[in-house]
């Protein structure tokens, strides 16, 4: 008869690497899309192009199907731009050339390429395969599975030890080896210690998971008090997003365009008539004309008599804020729009094609700082007179430039992770 301690041991280490493998998997299958998060969907969306093309079937295109000269590409974008037509096209396309990624492992960069091929498209269905109309969604299957064969293993594990010491009680009375009584399971110290450390670590994780997400707003789609579509304007009828926000460039506010602002073209435009049809996000039909009546009736507009309409009585339309950072995070807009160049695009998403505006980063720290760190700054070049004049007095940056040490000067290069920058 075997020893009862080496058997609970044995069970132990069977239990814990059960519930590690459970956790990694997990972990594991999301890594993908987090690397593509974390480095990627600053310039890159899925679908549309941005800043840089849409990745979705990029492994098809150009020379990306061998992944030795996709990882060369990755890892030094500028060096690999004399050696490729195909990345040469890229740049005059889109007017500028990707960001290093030296940091990226191989292994990391196939688990991006993964994510993109298998992520599923928008309001569809993983492009592994088409699923059948009507067809449960089995997305969560696994994590199920392995749930569910964790508490059938464990319930076994109990069983298999209180057998085994059932037996050897049987084996001493035999025997006439008088022993103490055996503890309850619910009193064992070896059984409690096992289920607290397994439940600190399960929980822990999770409440860590569920933690990070709290106040961060990625996907936020209120419904507002106007049908406001930005692709109609921004899109189809090119209005800058400056004419509205125009503070973006001069303060710290982007600014909410004021009902005067709005009627400067919406005296003359009464109805919606020619545009396509537009439809709120649960798929219901909206009235454009009836929308702009809304609009009317907080500039207290009558479009029967038009020259009697006294702007200064109008009221603001209570529009819901969408983006919203914590009190204690500093950020200005014309540092970013003005000075750093940095479109509109690159945290709001592509605007020009939202019908509904919703969150499109998540503005987190981690995301933030990951932007200083590989965007290039606009620095001053003395040769040419070109870039940011604010930047010459980064004497040592200009003589590292010029010796090779460095081919480019980033965000963070000048600063922009330390604390203090953001953070009152």
């Amino acid at each position: 008869m075997l020893p009862c301690k080496p058997i609970i041991k044995r069970i132990s280490l069977f239990l814990f690497t059960l519930v590690a493998l459970f956790l990694t998997t997990d972990i594991a299958a999301q890594d993908g899309k987090v690397l593509y998060q974390t480095n990627c969907q600053i310039c890159h969306s899925l679908d549309k192009n941005l800043t840089g093309p849409a990745l979705r079937g990029f492994l098809e295109r150009g020379p990306w199907g061998d992944r030795e000269e996709l990882y060369k590409w990755v890892h030094n974008p500028a060096a690999y731009l004399a050696t490729s037509d195909y990345a040469s096209q890229l740049k005059n396309q889109y007017g500028t050339i990707m960001q290093a990624f030296p940091q990226l492992t191989n292994e990391e960069i196939d688990a991006i390429a993964e994510y993109v091929a298998t992520a599923p498209p928008p309001g569809g269905t993983p492009t592994g395969g088409p699923v059948p109309e009507g067809a449960p969604d089995n997305s969560n299957r696994n994590s199920i599975f392995f749930g569910i064969l964790s508490l059938i293993l464990a319930v076994i594990a109990l069983i298999l030890m209180q057998v085994n010491s059932n037996l050897k009680k049987l084996s001493d009375d035999k025997e006439n080896i008088r022993r103490p009584d055996p503890v309850p399971f619910y009193r064992n110290k070896i059984y409690i210690a096992m289920f607290a450390m397994v439940f600190f670590v399960v929980g822990g994780y999770y409440l860590a998971k569920g933690a990070i997400k709290l106040g961060r707003d990625k996907g936020y789609m209120p419904e507002q008090p106007i049908y406001y579509s930005h692709k109609v304007h921004a899109g189809i009828n090119q209005i800058s997003c400056l004419y509205c926000h125009g503070s973006a460039m001069e303060s710290k506010h982007a600014a909410i365009p004021s009902v005067n602002t709005c009627m400067n073209c919406h005296k003359a435009i009464s109805s919606y008539e020619k545009g396509p049809q537009l439809y709120t996000e649960d798929g219901r039909e909206v009235d454009g004309t009836a929308e702009i009546a809304k609009l009317y009736k907080y500039a207290g507009f009558d479009p029967a008599r038009p020259n009697d309409w006294d702007p200064a009585k109008a009221k603001p339309v209570e529009w819901i804020k969408i983006h919203n950072l914590p009190d204690h995070v500093y950020f200005n807009h014309s540092q970013h729009v003005k000075a750093g160049n940095v479109q509109c695009q690159t945290c709001h998403g592509p605007i020009q094609d939202m019908d509904v505006v919703s969150q499109f980063s998540e503005l987190s720290m981690g995301w933030c700082v990951n932007c200083h760190r590989e965007t290039k700054v606009n620095f001053y070049n003395e040769g040419d007179s070109t870039g940011n004049k604010f930047y010459s007095i980064y004497e040592k940056f200009h003589n590292d430039l010029a010796s090779g040490k460095m081919d480019s000067v980033t965000v963070s290069d000048i600063g922009g992770t330390e604390c203090q920058k953001c953070h009152y």
